[in-house]
């Protein structure tokens, strides 16, 4: 009994190995015909469907997939017709010949097998979703005569559904009909902000606004302040969201529309492309301030900037850090609208008003330094409808010398009087620098 059974195991096992009809790789077994035939039977061009928008697959990627296999079956209602019928021998299974008789050579069939390369698909897959997928676009508004009007409506988005994608391209290569287009799973995702929600905002009135001035400013500059201060017009955000300046404002670089200009970086002043866009992150952050709203993250600049005064009050951003982030700890959403009046770069918020009320003191200078150093602060006080005091934050800011990070062909400033000059002549050389 427990010889027949070892019998039966190793049979088994002999014949799975003897006889695959295809490999055991990561392909699909297409039939009994070549890679020639089975690529004449498809379209010319297969359009891949996702959503309302076509992907076109072509017939030579697709035979790129293709690879013919020949193998050797067994076949009992076949007789052999390949002279060398030593087929344990070409199997190359020690054990082959205990089981497999001379006889049952004869009935050794040579086939060519098509297999379908699913590691390729499955990368193609990959790469489509690429393509394919979409982020949902929230409904994006502006305030119009006292009124929110929508000037960018909600869209969904597209997730394509890999897993589903790749089981339907194996299922169309495997069937006997080849239709010139295939429609792929995927999934839609819905916006937070629709165009059918918009009055359920509780956006009513302006809760806060932030000012700054770029009088003075290169071309580059301004160029720079005006593409990123668009990013931010009509954005949406939700109750208790901790906002990223930096998530909003994405990529800056050439492809984005920027322009090279100064920035601070690496202890000196040169030209990078965005050079300017501090001078939008430190009006949204003053407009933050004067909402009310709950400050995590900020961080003054390495040295005091005429474009910021009143000095203490600047939020200086590099991607991806340091980042300005901020809570909307309002009853509503908070709706941003952007302008620029003149050299005057303007934030307003836009939310529900819940009767608080906001007290800034300062920004007061703690330190000033003859070598242009300086140490400010301000405090942020927020009141509740009945007048009690629910937040109080202190900003403090501490400033280098800008001697400390020259601008480019810029000589050394001193910033101590040289013991051969006189009093005069080192007053005059601090008026000139």
């Amino acid at each position: 009994m427990r010889l027949s059974k070892y019998f039966l195991l190793i049979t088994t096992f002999v014949f799975s190995l003897a006889f695959p009809l295809h490999s055991r790789a990561q392909s699909v077994f297409l039939g009994n015909f070549n890679q020639k035939v089975f690529s004449s039977q498809l379209p010319s061009d297969l359009d891949l469907k996702v959503g309302d928008t076509n992907y076109t697959l072509s017939r030579s990627e697709i035979s790129s997939w293709l690879n013919d296999q020949t193998k050797l079956v067994y076949n009992a209602n076949y007789h052999s017709e390949i002279e060398n019928t030593d087929f344990c021998s070409y199997k190359k299974i020690p054990v082959c010949q205990l089981f497999f008789s001379e006889k049952d050579q004869n009935h050794i069939q040579k086939i060519s097998v098509l297999n379908v390369n699913q590691d390729l698909i499955k990368q193609f897959v990959k790469d489509l979703a690429r393509q394919a997928n979409n982020d949902p676009q929230n409904a994006k508004l502006e305030i119009k005569n006292a009124k929110v009007s929508i000037f960018k409506l909600s869209r969904p988005g597209i997730q394509l559904d890999k897993n589903k994608s790749i089981l339907a391209i194996k299922n169309y290569l495997t069937a006997k009909n080849h239709p010139a287009i295939l429609k792929l799973p995927y999934q839609k995702i819905k916006p937070e902000i629709s165009t059918s929600s918009i009055n359920n905002l509780g956006i009513t009135s302006l809760i806060g606004e932030g000012k700054s001035n770029f009088v003075g400013s290169p071309s580059n500059r301004v160029h720079n302040i005006k593409v990123s201060t668009h990013r931010f017009n009509g954005v949406l955000i939700k109750p208790k969201e901790d906002f990223s300046f930096v998530k909003v404002l994405g990529a800056v670089d050439k492809d984005h529309g920027y322009l090279p200009e100064l920035v601070i970086k690496h202890n000196k002043t040169e030209p990078e492309f965005g050079g300017g866009i501090c001078q939008v992150s430190t009006t949204a952050f003053r407009a933050a301030i004067n909402s009310g709203l709950e400050i995590t993250a900020r961080a003054s600049h390495a040295y005091p900037v005429s474009y910021y005064n009143p000095q203490g009050m600047d939020a200086t951003v590099y991607i991806p850090r340091p980042d300005l982030r901020f809570i909307n700890n309002t009853l509503g959403y908070i709706l941003i609208q952007t302008k620029i009046e003149g050299t005057e770069l303007i934030f307003d918020f836009y939310g529900t008003d819940d009767g608080r009320k906001i007290n800034i003191i300062g920004p007061k200078i703690l330190e000033r330094n003859s070598d242009g150093s300086m140490k400010a602060t301000f405090t942020q006080q927020v009141f509740d409808k009945n007048g009690k005091l629910i937040r109080k934050d202190i900003f403090n800011s501490k400033y280098a010398s800008p001697s400390k990070y020259p601008h480019p062909g810029a000589t050394t400033v001193l910033t101590k009087k040289p013991k051969d000059w006189s009093k005069k002549q080192w007053e005059a050389y601090k008026k000139t620098h």
